[in-house]
């Protein structure tokens, strides 16, 4: 006779388990704990088999019906139940072992030792920020791009629409990673494309004419703050590297004898080359001698710690220079491609290497640090040179006019 659900509630635990049976393989056992549990029968291949059908009340009467009729519908079409929960369940733990989370820190722990430290810190904080809270713990392969969209949105939605792209540009990549290693079979960002507006251009504060130019840099000999901090401002303009890397860079990075420096470039992580024009080199044998024993050539209060970010900038400020409307430390790459072009007429292959600046080739080589080395060699010293000019009160014609 069919089970009912006052038969289930009000069956009474005995000293041994007993069963009570529904029908079609069904039964349900009472342990002498009280607890029950849903069992069917069923015959495959053969070979009589019990399935675990869940425990009561949790699973009621009609649940448990369910799971037997959908069991039998599987044994009508050959497929054990038993074996088919068993791969069910491998499935949803490969799905658990492969989610976002999982793989982005699998290309994360991959890619990253070629990244600068500023570079990795800010993307694996970015992803645990704005990305794993919303996404990280779906199975890769099942993640649809309108839920990667409501991510990005919640990024987009605080008004910082440059880091959503790149939140969405890092998604990208770690898909890519994850269709490679067949872990899912496409990245759901092409779906989103045009999806975010596009970010407005954001120019870093510069001086380009050469008059300004010349002016600033007779400001330096009026700097009234620390030596460091004044050597800092004079090789700003001379190697035109990224801020970061000037304040980080260290002595043993610097070969006199050979006139460079070398060191991984940090929005790229590619091993770049400074030729050392003979000022740059005067600038830094000066501040040899006054922390050349310790690692850092801009050592901060702390000789284990480079200078504050913002040292340069305080300094440019302090010189009476608006850094978000006339000059920031950043500005002076600008300067120098521009006047390297326009006033000495470089190649701007040459200037863009420079500025370790991907440049591919006719061979699709992104970057080669030696490319154009004896060229780039010959316009450092040219460009310290005309700074120098400037600098003195050399004539100097407004570049509009240049090309009249």
């Amino acid at each position: 006779m069919a089970l009912t659900d006052t038969a289930i509630r009000n069956a009474k635990p005995s000293e041994k388990p007993y069963p009570f049976r529904d029908g079609k393989g069904l039964y349900i056992i009472v342990n002498p704990t009280g607890a029950k549990w849903w069992r069917l029968d069923y015959r495959f291949g053969g070979k009589r088999k019990t399935l675990s059908m869940g425990v009561y009340p949790e699973v009621g009467l009609k649940a448990a019906r369910d799971r037997r009729d959908e069991a039998r519908r599987l044994i009508a079409d050959g497929i054990d139940p038993g074996e088919n929960r068993k791969i069910q369940k491998a499935a949803r733990h490969d799905r658990a072992e492969n989610s976002f989370e999982v793989v982005a820190r699998e290309w994360f722990a991959k890619f990253s030792p070629n990244w600068a430290v500023s570079h990795s810190s800010k993307i694996i904080r970015r992803l645990e920020s704005d990305v794993f809270p919303w996404i990280g713990g779906k199975p890769i392969a099942e993640i649809k791009a309108f839920e990667l969209r409501l991510a990005i949105k919640k990024i987009e939605s605080r008004g910082v629409l440059e880091t959503a792209h790149r939140a969405l540009q890092n998604c990208s990549q770690i898909f890519r990673y994850a269709v490679a290693h067949g872990l899912c079979e496409r990245d759901p960002s092409v779906d989103l494309r045009g999806a975010l507006p596009p970010v407005k251009g954001r120019n870093f504060a510069a001086i380009i004419d050469p008059a300004g130019v010349a002016k600033l840099l007779r400001s330096f000999d009026s700097f009234s703050g620390s030596y460091t901090t004044l050597c800092a401002l004079r090789l700003s303009p001379l190697v035109f590297v990224r801020p970061g890397e000037l304040r980080k860079a260290e002595w043993s990075q610097i070969n006199f004898e050979a006139g460079e420096w070398s060191y991984i470039a940090s929005k790229k992580g590619n091993a770049h080359i400074v030729p050392l024009a003979t000022q740059t080199i005067s600038v830094l044998q000066d501040m040899f001698s006054l922390t050349g024993h310790g690692r850092y050539v801009f050592a901060g209060r702390n000789p284990q710690k480079p200078m504050s970010e913002n040292t340069v900038n305080a300094a440019l400020r302090r010189l009476g220079y608006d850094t978000q409307k006339d000059i920031t430390g950043h500005g002076f790459r600008a300067m120098a491609r521009t006047i390297l072009h326009e006033e000495l007429h470089f190649d701007p292959a040459v200037i863009e290497h420079q500025l370790a600046h991907s440049v591919p080739d006719v061979l699709g080589t992104a970057y080669n640090r030696t490319k154009f080395l004896k060229e780039r060699r010959l316009m450092m010293q040219t460009w310290a040179d005309y700074l120098d000019k400037i600098k003195a009160g050399a004539e100097i014609i407004p570049l509009q006019d240049i090309s009249t």
